[in-house]
């Protein structure tokens, strides 16, 4: 499921937000840490499913925010009714960081929740659950949203490249022989990755490398998911690994993955170097790489997701001759990472999900 484009929100208004979670506690910290954003109002809070459903139609939220475990009703069966019954709702799931809390989440996104936030299993102190809280849900919130302003002035214009990269495909950086394709995408990822890499043919013949913003053990069960149904091999990176004809690579969460080149040989270099773009891993880190290693041989692929990472890769790849391709702003989720790079003017193509492994194809 996506949500072709911002939803606007009239001048005055406010997102409004329905907290569901069985502990008083999280209900208390979400809606404190919501309501200090002066664009969100909670609407009100439910301590599970049943009483979500209920107040729903009472409310009109504009986001539910959607605890997994809760009695009554739990978050999944919550979703799936939420989906049915009111399928413009965004929805944002609470994960804990464990095996379990990463399959459930996974789960959920293919269920059509938009997007999640972990929680740990010992949160802490509330000081910093709270600040966790404002850091972490309130940009996942308000990333669905445009709130008309009475005097709104236009957004600033990106500079771009003096190059004709908002065109089509245009055959630019088709007579650089292909070596590799990098991928860049955050907040609808899991979905747009499921429709694209299964697309992939079995003799795909140019390594896949993909950085998809996730905390550890999600991209492990990401790799996992997508391998059951693709016919090219799917893998979540290790040190050291070699970079191959035919195998997609996901940098594993909280580490950042480079391409190391030695003669014909690449490898997989992981590292935990500052976060950028406040990611980690960050498309920035592994499309730079892949210029410096490939140079034009690369065809870039920036997806939806939330933020500007890989705007600065893509600059870089855009210098060596690399051909980059942006998803479409009405099949993103959010088109926050692909809008940029494509009114930046750095995409030679700005395309629909389901045209990325065409064009990808028609380069190879």
């Amino acid at each position: 499921m996506t949500v072709a484009l911002k939803r606007e929100i009239g001048a005055g208004s406010k997102i409004r937000t329905l907290v569901v979670d069985d502990s008083v506690v999280i209900r208390r910290l979400v809606t404190h840490a919501l309501s200090e954003d002066p664009e969100i109002e909670v609407v009100g809070s439910a301590s599970d499913g049943l009483l979500a459903l209920a107040r729903i139609p009472q409310l009109n939220p504009h986001v539910v925010t959607l605890d997994i475990e809760m009695p009554n009703l739990d978050g999944l069966a919550t979703l799936q009714r939420i989906r049915k019954q009111y399928p413009s709702i965004v929805v944002i799931m609470f994960s804990t960081l464990t095996e379990r809390g990463a399959a459930v989440t996974m789960e959920a996104l293919a269920l059509g929740a938009q997007d999640y936030v972990t929680k740990a299993s010992n949160s802490g102190s509330l000081d910093r659950s709270l600040e966790s809280l404002r850091s972490e849900l309130i940009p996942k919130v308000k990333q669905f949203f445009r709130l008309a302003k009475t005097n709104a002035h236009p957004e600033p214009v990106i500079s771009a490249l003096p190059s004709p990269a908002r065109a089509s495909n245009t055959g630019a950086g088709s007579g650089v022989f292909k070596q590799v394709v990098v991928i860049g995408v955050s907040t609808g990822g899991p979905n747009a990755l499921a429709t694209l890499i299964p697309a992939l043919p079995s003799d795909f013949r140019l390594p896949v490398l993909i950085v998809q913003h996730m905390p550890p053990m999600f991209t492990r069960l990401l790799a996992e998911r997508l391998q059951a149904h693709c016919q090219v091999r799917v893998v979540e990176a290790v040190q050291g690994m070699p970079i191959v004809a035919g195998t997609v690579l996901i940098a594993p969460g909280n580490f950042h993955m480079r391409i190391q080149r030695n003669g014909p040989r690449a490898t997989v270099a992981l590292d935990q170097e500052p976060p950028e773009n406040s990611c980690r891993p960050a498309a920035d880190v592994l499309f730079r790489s892949a210029a410096a290693a490939y140079g034009g041989g690369v065809i870039g692929v920036v997806l939806t997701g939330m933020g500007k990472d890989g705007f600065r890769g893509c600059e870089a790849l855009r210098s060596q001759g690399a051909y980059i391709i942006a998803q479409d702003e009405p099949s993103s989720v959010v088109w926050g990472m692909p809008g940029f790079v494509s009114k930046g003017g750095l995409a030679n193509a700005t395309v629909d999900l389901n045209a990325v492994v065409p064009e990808i194809l028609g380069l190879i």
